[in-house]
């Protein structure tokens, strides 16, 4: 090789070494699909700086910088490149469909036997080339027997040799629907779709004639379809691959949006909670010593508003012990119940709400008890 090619082929590897976003130069997805083939694994740094997510990796971000940007960020739809097969190929046959015979029909003898003397001159006139003779004879010969597999498949070989892989095809399932086990009308079949460029079903129906008869000329077409096959499977895995990645990205930024979004929810309502404490007067500040868990916003401001029903409108009565219900462990006790105390802390923002709760088997004591508290001596 050129020792100044040489040269630029080592700079080029260097300044992919420093910059692997080169990598991802979209006129460089030859090289980047031949680097993947060897086994590549193309380094998450890749990614160009500015760029929306790449397609072939995944990126690692923190949950706040995902919780920002998930909402308008949306990857680009993966564009599946070209596969460079090998192998010619016709233009498919358009002529109208062959005659195939009715299946129904009674044969006879008599109609068995000139079936086979049409099939007869049929493989004559194609030892002779004379391939549209040929076809003539075994339409004959289909018309007297159409119940006979072979001879659909004989028809159809004779349809690949005059290159019309449609019309091979249609006699080849008529085969395969009278005799499942005809190799002829699998080998037939697979040809055809070799002519037609479907290798995926060329290989299938070969290797399904290879297995009931083999035969040089099955092995021979395998040889020039089976390459195919393989790039077109390889092809599939990547993009399924890379669409996996895709959904899982996608999952993984939909969790980490929701994530921040309960973060977002949760340092508010905090925030909230003690601006409302540090605005409310009296009470007990902060809460008892030592705290209810959950806590009351800025203690028991002035009572509370409204009261419960029954009394202590206005708020808590001068004579109010509190030390009864410091000292009372059953309250203490669900003072550390969440749920009680946010029960608590929603009728005293709003007594109304009590109503809400007064069906809560474990709110219900809790309120009646601390308002036998508050009622004081009689």
């Amino acid at each position: 090789m050129d020792a100044s090619k040489l040269k630029e082929l080592k700079l080029f590897v260097d300044q992919c070494k420093a910059n692997p976003s080169l990598l991802y130069d979209p006129s460089l997805s030859f090289f980047r699909d031949y680097l993947e083939s060897l086994g590549a694994n193309l380094p998450a740094a890749a990614q160009k700086e500015g760029d929306s997510k790449s397609k072939d990796y995944v990126v690692e971000e923190n949950e706040e910088e995902m919780g920002d940007n998930a909402a308008g960020e949306e990857e680009d739809e993966i564009i599946e490149s070209d596969i460079e097969l090998e192998g010619e190929t016709v233009e498919p046959d358009n002529d109208s469909p062959q005659k195939m015979g009715d299946r129904s029909v009674e044969v006879t003898d008599e109609k068995r036997e000139a079936s086979q003397e049409s099939k007869a001159k049929a493989v004559e006139a194609i030892s002779e080339g004379k391939l549209e003779e040929a076809i003539e004879h075994l339409t004959e010969a289909i018309l007297l027997n159409p119940t006979s597999a072979i001879m659909y498949a004989t028809r159809a070989s004779v349809y690949v040799k005059m290159k019309k892989p449609n019309a091979a095809i249609r006699d080849a399932n008529a085969a395969l629907e009278i005799n499942p086990d005809s190799a002829k009308g699998y080998k037939s079949r697979g040809m055809a779709h070799a002519m037609l460029g479907h290798w995926e079903e060329a290989a299938k129906d070969l290797h399904l004639a290879s297995t009931i008869d083999y035969d040089e000329e099955i092995s021979a077409v395998l040889k020039k379809v089976e390459p195919n096959t393989h790039k077109i499977d390889e092809h599939r895995r990547k993009y399924e691959r890379l669409r996996k990645e895709r959904e899982d990205r996608k999952i993984e930024r939909e969790r980490s949006r929701r994530r921040a979004e309960a973060k977002a929810a949760y340092e508010k309502a905090k925030s909230q909670e003690q601006t409302s404490s540090s605005r409310k007067p009296g009470g007990m500040p902060g809460g008892f010593t030592g705290g209810m868990p959950g806590g009351m916003p800025g203690g028991m401001p002035g009572g509370m508003p409204g009261g419960f029903p029954g009394g202590m409108p206005g708020g808590v009565p001068g004579n109010v012990d509190f030390s009864k219900i410091l000292n009372d462990p059953e309250l203490m006790s669900a003072f550390s119940d969440p749920e009680v105390m946010a029960a608590l802390q929603d009728v005293m923002k709003n007594p109304a709400n009590l109503a809400k709760h007064e069906a809560n088997p474990k709110v219900a004591p809790v309120i009646a008890k601390m308002m036998s508290k508050f009622a004081g001596p009689k």
